[in-house]
Order: C-alpha cells, then structure tokens, then sequence
C-alpha cells in the first residue's frame, strides 16, 4: 500500500512540469488517487486537493516549491467550509462542490441570533425591576429585602465572570451560550414557583372566602355583632407553616435571581468574541454595533412587559367566585407578575434553539458589506496612516508588544491563571485614570441601579400612579433617551476623533449638565396628605388609642387594610370601621363599578367617602418629573463610551482585555450589588406606617413623602456628584500629564540646539584658522 502511495505521488505531484504536460495526465493522476482512495489504500484525505489540478498541488505541497499566486494555502476556515466540521467519523465527504453553505455558517445569521437572545435575556433580567413593589405587596417584603432579591442577580455573574477570560476560545463557545441561555430559562420559571405554592391572594384577610373579600369585614360593627371569626386570623395564620412558607419564598427567589446571573455569565463576552473572530474585520463593530443597539431595548421591553401584565389581577388562574371589587387603582390591587417571568423564560428558550446546531469554527467573513464601503466612501473623511495608528495604538505602545497575561492566558492553567490575575489586577489599579474611571462609573452605575429598580415604586408613592403608568413612562421615555445618549457618546467620539483631553471633558459636561436637571427633582413632589390616627414620624406605630373617639363602638381590626378616602377634607382611613361607616355602596358605571361607605360616624356631613387611597395632590408633575429625569439619564449616557475610551488608550495593551474584565467585575461588586440594598434601606426609612405580620414587619403601607423624595434623589445627588468629582480629577491628571510630556519634548530640543551652537563655535576658530 505504501509503495503503490510513494510511486503514484512521485508521479503525478513530484514530476517535473514539462511543456507537453497534457491534461490527460493529469486526469489519469488525479483518477488513479481516486481509486486507490476507494479501495483504502490511501487513508489520508485531502478534499481540497481533488478541486484542484495536479500540477497545481505539485506547486502547494513541495517543500522547497514557492505557492503560485493563484492558489493560496488552505487555511482553517477552508476546511471547516469543506465539511471537516460536520462529517461524520472525521471523514470528508466525496464532493464538496455539492456542499450548499449552511445558515449556521453565516456570521449574519449568529448576529441575528445573538441580538435575539441578549434582547430576551436582558427582558427576563430586568423584568423584576418592572414588578418590585407588587412583589413586595405580594409576599410582605420590605424594600430592603426586595433591593436584597434585585441585587442577587449579579452575585452568580460576579463569582464567574474572571473565568471567561480564561476560557475563551477554549470551548465550544455557541453550545456553551445555549447552556446559558436554557439555565436563564428555568431560572425564570423557578421565579413564579411562589405564585403557584402560595395561598390565593386575599386583600381582605378578615372575610371569608364565600362572599366578597370587602363587604362586611372592613364595616363598623358593634362588638356583640362581630363575628367570632373577625378578630381570630390574624392568630390563627400565625402558624410555623406560614414562617417556613414566607421563608421558602424569598428562599426561592433569591436561588432562581442567583441562577438568572450564573445563566448570564457565557451569553455576551462569548456571543462578542465569537462575532469578533469569524466576521470580516470591517464589518466586526458594524456587527456589534448592531447588537448593543438591539440589546439595549431589552430593558424597555422589560417595562412594557410589566406594564402589560400588571394590568391583570394576580390571581388570573384562580379568580374567586364572587369575582373582585378592587381597580388597578386600589393601593391593595397586585398585578400578574408572575405572568411575565413565563414569557420572558419562554421567549430565551426559542432564542436559545439556534445555539445548539452553530459550529465551534466557522469560516472567517471573506467580504466587507458592499452599503458599508459606499457609507465608509461618502462619509469618513480621508485618515492619515499617522492618525490611523495613533487610534490602533495607545500612546507610547508599539505594535510589538504582544506578550502579556492577556494575550499568555489561553496557554496558562486554571491554577496559574488565578495566581496572574491578582497581580494584573494590582497592577491595572495602580493606574490613576483607571481608578478614577471605575470610580466615576460605580458612581453613575449604582445611581442607575437605584433608580431602575426603585423608581416605578417612586412614582407611585409620589404621585398616586398606578404601577402600570409608572413603567409604561419609564420604558417608552427613559429607557430611550438613555439609548440616544450612548449612541450620541459613541458618535461625538468618532466623528470628532476625540483623544483622551477631549474625552475627559466630554465626560465632565455630560456629569455636570445631568447634575444640574436633578436640582429640580428635590422640589417636584407635595407632602403626604391627612391619615386619620397616623402620626408623620418615621418608625411610629398607629394603636387604637391614637384613633378619634368616634370609632369607639367599632371592633376595628388593627392588622386591616382597606383604605378610604374623605375627599372633601383630604383625610384618608386605613379601613371604612376606621371611618365609624356602616354601609357599603356600589355605583355600577360602564366601565367598573366604583365603591362607597356610608353613614359614616368619623366624616363629617356621615359620608360617603371612596374607597381606595387619596390621589397626590401633584399627581400633574409626573410628566415633567419623568421629563427631567429622562434627560438627565441621557447625558449621563453619553459618558459611556468617553469613558470606556479612556480605559481602553489609558492602560497597556497587554492588560486591555483583562482591564475590561476588572472592570465589569468592580462595577458588579462595588455599584449594581450593594446599590439596591442602599436605595430600598433609604426608602424603608421614611416608612410611617407599616403592616404586621405575625409579629415581624411586613410591606410599608404609608411614607413621608417628603422625607421619600429628599432621601431617594439625594441619593441620587450623591451619585452623581461623586462621579462629577471622578472626572474633574481624570481631566486635571490628563493636564498635568500633557504639560510633562510637552516639556519632555522640548527639553530634548533645546539641548539638540545647545549642542549645535557648541560644536557651530568650535568650527569658526578653525575656519579663520584656515
């Protein structure tokens, strides 16, 4: 066998070519090649080779022999083309011509794919922040803990995101973004397990089950006619089972959160760097330009998904019998939010399909996008080959500096891998314009982790909106301008060709100019109005005794909460037996019925009063307060990108890509962590009254509205000054550092002159001598 191989290759690859070399020949080699082939002789297989002509692969495969220009050398991208990657058992298929590419090959069809998966994964992950004070309102959870369950998503991405610098390339890197993306799925499934193993939610726990949940319980009734039942639940359902169910809940939520950020980990540094190595490298940020613009919707639609779903009554699949009195307008109403979680979970699933049939290698993009180079043509001005690798390399870099932990990272173990990371990490942190970088961005980081998860329950409180309203303002007005910011960052820094001066500066104006529109927040907002027995201290609990006399006769419960409102004299009470009313009304209206107590001992004139809680006196302000708002969040935006160019050209290239890492890693721990808990303890703080539940604190039902809006925006405030400060002092560094470098440059020079007037006067005497 190894004899008939060596003659057929000395004939037909090693000949020397001749001028009457025929084509005959060549067709009775490549035949002869053909049938040693099919009778296993020959068990190497070159599927290249059989496309090309004899003498042509004598010229590729001599050792000594140079490569024609018209064939090039194979490279691996070919072969992966070819079918080496889809063959079954490692052997080519017989004719490759007939091979038609498939759409798991094409870089644009994994951009479509990604974009997809990033916009569903980002919906699931900030759908939460939509829900937050109906899940409080749900289970009888604090702000604090609720900040606690939002910021639980980034403890399973923070504890593994260093390894994906590590991994890289290493792994099957699609598959792996699947894997990801079906834990995300059954992490938001395990989301709304507290829906389906909780009780029926009962707004009215004082009435029984076979009549409407409002109707007699919340009345005034004299003490021989209250039923025995009335007083006794709040006991009764103080038993173990409900503790270890409250505890199972949160239990749950915080495992499915951890598990939504673990799913997250693989999703966008392997989507990126995989678009980045196989798509043409022109079309490489047009690629991720793409992507981040689709991605970045994903929370918008986070928002509108919430507006949608908590429009439905929580229980939807379990309605009771007597149907429900309460409007999405009553401060006891709670939305489905369980019912977005499900389509979230179900829209990652479908996107996360695809991911499973791309390859580990697909062949590299051959061609730049035609729209792109008539684009490129019309509208970039001519760069200079200076410019060109002024904005490759960072200054004082060379090209040749290619050695570092970045780039030795994918020859390193896990174990050594660990030991070079902190080193590079102490190293990058003793560079003063990355610190202050990172510190300006944890500043506006955790600003707008605070504001994203707290800001729907805000406008609720401050202006008597429904949770609904609130994240329908927040995803059709904030959430865009925000996008317009970084877009109009990314765009200043190409077009203006900013350096590092120029982008500090841009940096300093966004902060400064979003500092200034949040000066009119603090004075956007009224006081709480009137609560009948309700002392406006924070931390004071209302008891019997503070009530007005004319409830006396009434056994009113003191856990009830069924609040109705005296619009006459702007007094709202916690329950109608607060009230001394008697009798309960229904006006039937087109669109829903509305509800009113009568004869009602506490009001003057006997009522009726409304049922549900008084509206804002201010309610008018929430557009122009979304308005600022809003802008103030797009300037904060367009610090983005200045930003991320300052780190990029401010370390060395060696440390870039694990400089980014460290970043991300330092903005997860120090910013999107701990900023919910901060914000949510702030808000419990300004909390007047707050409701029982076997003997612990449970949801707060009442807050100063003033001491609300002065702690939620000085938060705020705080954030955005320390950020403010951050890029003053990178501006002042990168002064500083220009003036050394301008007197380092001149220094030289005025020595260079030095030495020619010196060698200028020892000449003269020796001319003159002459």
């Amino acid at each position: 066998m190894v004899s008939a191989t060596s003659e057929l290759n000395l004939h037909c690859f090693h000949s020397p070519l001749r001028p009457d070399h025929s084509l005959h020949d060549t067709d009775l080699c490549r035949l002869s090649l053909e049938h040693l082939r099919r009778t296993n002789l020959v068990k190497e297989q070159l599927p290249v080779f059989n496309l090309l002509p004899a003498f042509s692969i004598s010229r590729l495969i001599t050792p000594s022999g140079p490569i024609g220009e018209e064939l090039q050398v194979p490279d691996k991208d070919t072969k992966v083309m070819v079918g080496t990657e889809d063959t079954h058992g490692g052997k080519a298929r017989p004719n490759p011509q007939d091979l038609r590419p498939s759409v798991f090959h094409s870089i644009k069809f994994f951009v479509l794919c990604h974009s997809l998966l990033q916009l569903a994964q980002l919906m699931i992950s900030g759908y939460l922040k939509s829900s937050i004070s109906t899940v409080e309102k749900r289970f009888g959870l604090s702000s604090q803990t609720s900040g606690l369950l939002a910021a639980f998503n980034e403890v399973g991405n923070t504890a593994l995101i260093v390894f994906v610098s590590y991994f890289g390339s290493r792994v099957h890197r699609p598959r792996l973004i699947g894997y990801g993306a079906i834990l995300v799925t059954l992490a938001g499934v395990l989301m709304t397990v507290p829906h389906f193993i909780s009780e029926p939610y009962h707004y009215d726990h004082t009435s029984p089950a076979d009549m409407p949940q409002d109707f007699e319980a919340s009345l005034c009734l004299p003490t021989t006619k209250v039923p025995t039942s009335a007083p006794a639940p709040s006991n009764s359902s103080c038993s173990g089972y409900t503790e270890v169910q409250h505890l199972a809940v949160v239990g749950i939520m915080l495992t499915a959160q951890t598990l939504l950020g673990v799913g997250g980990v693989p999703i966008q540094p392997f989507g990126i760097s995989y678009i980045d190595d196989f798509a043409h490298n022109s079309n490489s940020p047009l690629y991720l330009g793409i992507l981040f613009a689709v991605t970045m919707m994903g929370p918008g639609m986070a928002y509108g998904l919430g507006s949608l779903m908590l429009r439905l009554y929580v229980d939807i699949d379990r309605m009771p019998e007597g149907g429900i009195s309460l409007t999405s307008k009553d401060p006891r109403w709670v939305g489905a939010w369980w019912l977005g979680f499900l389509i979230s979970a179900g829209t990652v699933a479908l996107a996360a399909i695809p991911y499973f049939f791309f390859p580990k290698e697909m062949p590299k993009e051959k061609h730049e996008l035609r729209f792109r180079r008539k684009v490129l043509a019309v509208s970039d001005p001519p760069v200079s080959k200076a410019e060109d690798a002024s904005s490759e390399w960072s200054p004082g870099e060379s090209p040749e500096k290619k050695d570092g932990p970045a780039q030795i990272a994918p020859d390193l173990t896990v174990i050594q891998f660990i030991k070079v990371f902190p080193r590079v990490m102490l190293r990058t942190l003793r560079h003063p314009i990355f610190l202050l970088v990172v510190l300006s961005q944890v500043c506006m980081s955790s600003m707008v982790a605070g504001m994203a998860t707290f800001l729907p329950k805000f406008l609720e409180r401050q202006f008597s909106v429904t949770a609904s309203y609130a994240n329908l303002l927040i995803g059709c007005l904030t959430i865009p301008l925000a996008i317009v910011g970084i877009v109009v960052g990314g765009i200043l820094v190409k077009r203006l060709r900013l350096g590092p001066m120029h982008c500090g500066t841009l940096c300093l104006l966004g902060a400064l100019f979003c500092l200034l529109l949040s000066t009119p927040l603090f004075f956007m907002g009224c006081s709480t109005h009137q609560i009948a027995g309700i002392n406006h201290q924070p931390g004071a609990q209302p008891g019997l005794e503070l009530f007005p006399g004319c409830m006396e006769p009434c056994s009113c419960p003191s856990d009830d909460f069924n609040p109705v409102c005296d619009s006459s004299a702007r007094v709202e009470y916690l329950t109608p037996c607060h009230a001394g009313c008697t009798s309960r009304v229904v006006h039937e209206a087109p669109d829903k019925g509305q509800v009113f107590y009568t004869n009602c001992s506490c009001v003057v004139g006997g009522g009726p009063v409304l049922a549900g809680s008084c509206d804002s006196a201010c309610s008018h302000l929430v557009l122009p307060f979304m308005i600022l708002a809003s802008l103030g969040a797009a300037l904060a935006s367009v610090t983005h990108t200045p930003s991320f160019m300052l780190i990029l050209r401010g370390v060395k290239k060696e440390d870039k890509t694990l400089a980014v890492g460290i970043q991300f890693m330092l903005l997860r721990v120090l910013a999107w962590m701990p900023s919910p808990v901060i914000h949510g303890s702030a808000i419990d703080t300004t909390c007047v009254y707050w409701a029982q539940s076997c003997g612990r604190r449970a949801v707060c039902h009442y807050y100063d509205h003033d001491l609300l809006r002065n702690r939620f925006i000085g938060l705020q405030f705080f954030f955005k000054t320390g950020s403010l400060a951050c890029f003053a002092l990178i501006l002042a560094i990168l002064r500083q550092q220009a003036k050394e470098e301008g007197t380092k440059a001149t220094v030289p020079n005025a020595g260079l002159q030095q030495q020619l007037l010196e060698s200028g006067a020892k000449k003269e005497p020796e001319e003159s001598r002459v």
